[in-house]
């Protein structure tokens, strides 16, 4: 079994926005996630990391390079078998929670399974399991709107993880909750992220928490360097 859920090599991507002309985003990014890994992504704004997380989760294609997941080459790949794959192995989380607001909490955890052929019993029993570890159980029943912001991305949280996907990727996932909340609820992630043995890609702009990931990679002028350890990133930061 390969050891990677997530391989890039040589990525690059350039958008054509007229005058001036071209920009390109990313040159010859290149990066390597293992299974029960997890990697911070940091970058200033505009560096390209969104861009990054779409390209690793089948939502955009690069203009060269390569995108393999749990070893298989996703290049190439026709509309529908790049839907299959992403549906199949990867859960995506962004600084928004983007729940469907006609739904209680549980609903939208049931939704992406029902949609991936489970059974609605089982669906429902998963759901509020996952609902349970992150400690929102008991909000179930509710809708997003009377849910608190936190709760809100704790249940995104468990709908991303429902199809018990290979790889996670997290964008900015605590960035629109205050320093308190987003402690708590990234603590809520870390744990869920462990229990579930995935990989995880999360791009953060709080360095306090990439220093509690197991590696950081920053992306600087498209490309992916100085992978370092937390150890290490919290000496520089002294």
């Amino acid at each position: 079994m390969n050891d990677y859920a997530l391989e890039l090599a040589g990525i690059e991507k350039v958008y054509k926005r007229g005058t001036p002309g071209e920009v390109a985003v990313l040159r010859g990014a290149t990066l390597e996630v293992k299974r029960g890994e997890v990697v911070a992504l940091v970058a200033p704004s505009g560096a390209g990391k969104s861009t990054l997380l779409h390209i690793a989760g089948l939502l955009d294609t690069p203009d060269q390079g390569s995108v393999a997941l749990s070893g298989r080459n996703m290049v190439g790949l026709s509309d529908r078998e790049r839907t299959l794959a992403r549906r199949g192995e990867v859960g995506f989380i962004y600084q928004f929670h983007h729940l469907l607001p006609e739904f209680t909490a549980l609903e939208n955890v049931v939704i992406p399974q029902l949609a991936n052929g489970v059974a609605e019993a089982a669906a429902k029993a998963h759901g509020l399991d996952l609902l349970a570890r992150v400690g929102v159980a008991e909000r179930a029943s509710h809708r997003p709107a009377a849910l608190s912001g936190g709760e809100q991305q704790r249940v995104a949280f468990c709908r991303a993880l429902a199809n018990g996907p290979k790889l996670l990727l997290a964008d900015e996932p605590t960035g629109n909750l205050d320093p308190e909340t987003s402690d708590q609820v990234f603590a809520a992630l870390m744990a869920l992220v462990r229990e579930t043995g995935l990989a995880a890609l999360i791009a953060t702009h709080n360095l306090d928490l990439a220093a509690r990931m197991d590696r950081i990679v920053r992306l600087d002028q498209g490309r992916v360097s100085d992978i370092i350890t937390p150890s290490a990133f919290k000496a520089a930061q002294t």
